[in-house]
């Protein structure tokens, strides 16, 4: 009996032993997993704390850079009686999303067409523009095509007409910031029902306007395997009217005696590889150039820039367009392609859809200084301004002795006006931008660059160079797009208003 309690109670020791045993290590077991669980807590506590740390900052920086904007553009004002007369070219565009109107799987091998001929050529000249988010403007030669492609574009839930052309786009720009407007367009009488009374328009007029199809894309939309970095548009047409400059004649007849502060010459990329014999394009282009030599100094002349593949035309046009400029305006793709022209006698069909702001700014100086060594002499002028318009930023080089005034100003209100015509709204809603501008940049590639930091309450960077006077303003990018299409002309005449 002896021996058996001794066992029982042996076992119950084992047991309570077992028992603490257990305890301790469901005790350290339940010590791990609050350890686990508490730095686990702290980790999605502090990325939530910092994430929202970080919104709050992006929101105060949007904020004090649309103050800092706003401000800037309250300084200066448009006068009434400025009166700026512009050409050429008038159309009606059809603006859709391009997944309404393209439904066929990419292309494999994207390729470059500078005249498109059908279905396969026009998804390569697509798909090569698209995957770097980069505009292009093309003429399709085949009429019964393009009519398919507007056909389809009209039945999509996207599609809106509204006026197209540089010319009416900133005409109408013009009129809105309150100046007075010669429009150098051709037009039928229900397109010119359309513009606003004030817009005194050349004409002639004519049964039918030419359309034109812009297909627009937003950023990082997939089409097969490719994705566009930035959102932007591709623009096609079959117009036999605006290349032939059909309201030049009458535009000139009706410049003598107007007397304007400011001409403006755009649309002459709707030459771009039109099937026209070189000696009448040429006989239109010297005719262009005689109107802008007639112009007493007391006028500046702004020459636009434009999507340009055909090397022959943009040779031409910088032999005998571009010297006869005062001012020139272009974008991010178009001033790599003048400044290769103008340096090595070709052209740049891509360039970098967000380029660093060094680089920008030396391409401009470098267009700049050869533009300025131009001889005066038979109606050729020095270029005293160069406005150069990026997604993330705006660049104004100007000439410190010359006429152009309120830089600063210039550059602001054409930063606000790129949100305000991608957005659709006068009123800019900081909760639909963001800023992509780096928080400070270097003004130049070369040794010893200055380093300009950003500074949201002042946002605008301007500095003297010798002669010149350079100012850098950050655009509010629109992050709910409802068109890119015509930003460019509103944002040069913008650009413009507060300088003539």
């Amino acid at each position: 009996m002896g021996g058996k309690n001794k066992k029982r109670k042996d076992r119950g020791n084992d047991r309570r032993f077992m028992n603490v045993k257990l305890n301790k290590r469901m005790m350290g077991l339940v010590t791990k997993i609050s350890v686990g669980a508490i730095i686990s807590f702290a980790v999605i506590l502090l990325a939530y704390s910092y994430n929202r740390y970080k919104l709050e900052y992006a929101s105060n920086m949007l904020e004090e850079t649309l103050n800092g904007l706003l401000l800037e553009e309250s300084f200066a004002e448009v006068s009434p009686e400025t009166k700026v007369a512009i050409g050429f070219g008038s159309c009606q565009d059809i603006i859709v999303q391009s997944n309404e109107v393209i439904f066929d799987r990419p292309p494999k091998s994207p390729d470059h067409f500078f005249t498109i001929t059908n279905k396969e050529e026009f998804l390569k000249v697509f798909a090569y523009f698209y995957r770097h988010g980069a505009a292009a403007e093309r003429f399709i030669s085949n009429s019964t095509f393009f009519s398919e492609l507007v056909h389809l574009a009209e039945k999509a839930s996207s599609a809106r007409y509204i006026i197209g052309g540089n010319a009416p786009v900133m005409a109408k720009r013009f009129v809105k910031e309150g100046c007075q407007v010669l429009l150098g367009a051709q037009m039928s009488k229900s397109l010119q029902s359309q513009f606003p009374s004030s817009i005194k328009i050349s004409g002639p007029i004519v049964e039918a306007d030419d359309v034109h199809l812009l297909l627009e894309y937003p950023s990082g939309q997939r089409w097969g395997k490719f994705s566009p970095p930035r959102a932007n548009r591709f623009i096609v047409h079959n117009d036999h009217q605006n290349p032939e400059l059909s309201s030049l004649d009458t535009f000139v007849k009706q410049m003598e005696g107007y007397n304007p502060n400011l001409l403006v010459v755009g649309g002459l990329q709707m030459m771009d590889n039109f099937p026209m014999s070189e000696s009448k394009r040429r006989g239109r282009l010297e005719k262009v150039q005689e109107l802008m030599k007639k112009q007493p100094n007391s006028v500046r002349i702004h020459f636009e820039m434009a999507s340009f593949s055909d090397e022959d035309l943009l040779r031409d046009l910088v032999k005998n367009i571009v010297p006869y400029a005062d001012s020139l305006g272009m974008n991010e793709q178009e001033l790599p392609n003048l400044y290769h022209m103008m340096k090595y006698g070709n052209i740049s069909l891509l360039a970098e859809s967000r380029p660093r702001i060094a680089v920008i700014l030396d391409q401009m100086r470098d267009v700049f200084e050869l533009l300025q060594e131009t001889s005066e002499t038979e109606g050729r002028r020095r270029l005293t301004r160069l406005h150069v318009h990026t997604l993330a930023f705006q660049a104004f080089l100007i000439d410190k002795h010359s006429q152009w005034k309120n830089t600063r100003a210039a550059a602001a209100k054409s930063a606000l006006v790129a949100n305000r015509h991608t957005c659709g709204s006068d009123i800019i809603n900081p909760e639909k931008a963001k800023l992509i501008m780096d928080e400070a940049f270097t003004a130049s590639l070369g040794k010893n660059a200055q380093r300009i930091p950003f500074n949201p309450k002042s946002p605008i960077s301007c500095w003297d160079e010798n002669n010149f006077e350079v100012c850098v303003a950050p655009v509010l990018v629109c992050t709910e797009v409802l068109q890119t299409g015509g930003g460019g002309d509103n944002i040069s005449s913008a650009g413009l208003v507060f300088q003539i």
